[in-house]
């Protein structure tokens, strides 16, 4: 069976299609704009929420780098503190075995000597 319409009632099954989609398109705009809305809040709610423990991670990095340089500063100190006692040590030992001392001194010379010979005799061969 063919279903036959009138044009009254072609006009009235138009508008009907008309507003079931403006419905549609309303329906999805509201829902768009919910959404948009609720990001909206989510992203400035996260950005209350990072902001303090941004600030709270920075202090925390200038705290570090503040003990690291005090920490070198008193390596810095007790390496001098520890060289300045050796060379003390050093010239209180030759003033006390200077001819020691010197025997010493020309056998660590000699022994550099024999190395770098033998380091630049291996560089010329290879």
């Amino acid at each position: 069976m063919i279903a036959t319409h009138t044009p009254d009632q072609s006009n009235k099954l138009a508008d009907q299609a008309a507003q079931s989609a403006d419905h549609a398109i309303r329906s999805t705009q509201r829902v768009a704009n919910e959404a948009l809305d609720g990001l909206a809040n989510s992203v400035q709610d996260l950005r209350h929420t990072a902001t303090p423990l941004l600030n709270r991670a920075a202090e925390q990095a200038s705290s570090m780098a503040h003990r690291g340089v005090e920490a070198v500063r008193e390596g810095t100190h007790q390496l001098r503190d520890k060289a300045r006692h050796a060379s003390d040590s050093t010239v209180s030992y030759i003033k006390e075995e200077p001819v020691k001392s010197m025997l010493i001194a020309a056998a660590t010379g000699a022994a550099l000597m024999a190395l770098i010979t033998l380091i630049s005799h291996s560089r010329t061969r290879g």
